[in-house]
């Protein structure tokens, strides 16, 4: 009779006369500031559904879309709020400092709505991650 381990494909190596499972690790694609932050989220707060992601293997995955959305999501942003409050290449041209002071505080605008949006959500509205 097979186990649910080998009926799923896995396999064993006997060591000692003892069947121990061989485990691969499959490479995984990195993941950036936004992943690891929501990794970390995951892990603090909601620690069975990071279990459940991680055994089910998606939670690698799941870390590398939601990256990838902050990512765009906060070019968006930027070019979004950087154009409503006339922050332009003019700008850099007249006052340089200014220019600088202004978009760092687009950024940081920029990544908090991120990490509120994307980032720190309830897993009851994300139920189908």
């Amino acid at each position: 009779m097979k186990t649910i381990y080998e009926e799923t494909g896995g396999t064993y190596a006997e060591i000692n006369g003892c069947l121990i499972p061989n485990l691969v690790i499959r490479e995984s694609t990195p993941i950036g500031k936004w992943g690891r932050m929501r990794r970390e989220y995951l892990k603090a707060q909601h620690p069975l559904i990071y279990s459940e992601l991680l055994l089910s293997e998606k939670l690698y995955p799941h870390l590398a879309e939601i990256d990838h959305i902050c990512d765009e999501r906060l070019a968006l942003l930027v070019q979004q709020m950087a154009r409503q409050e006339n922050v332009t290449e003019a700008l850099i041209v007249t006052d340089q400092m200014e220019w600088v002071r202004r978009m760092n505080s687009v950024q940081s605008r920029a990544e908090e709505i991120v990490m509120k949006e994307l980032i720190y959500i309830e897993e009851a509205e994300n139920a189908d991650s």
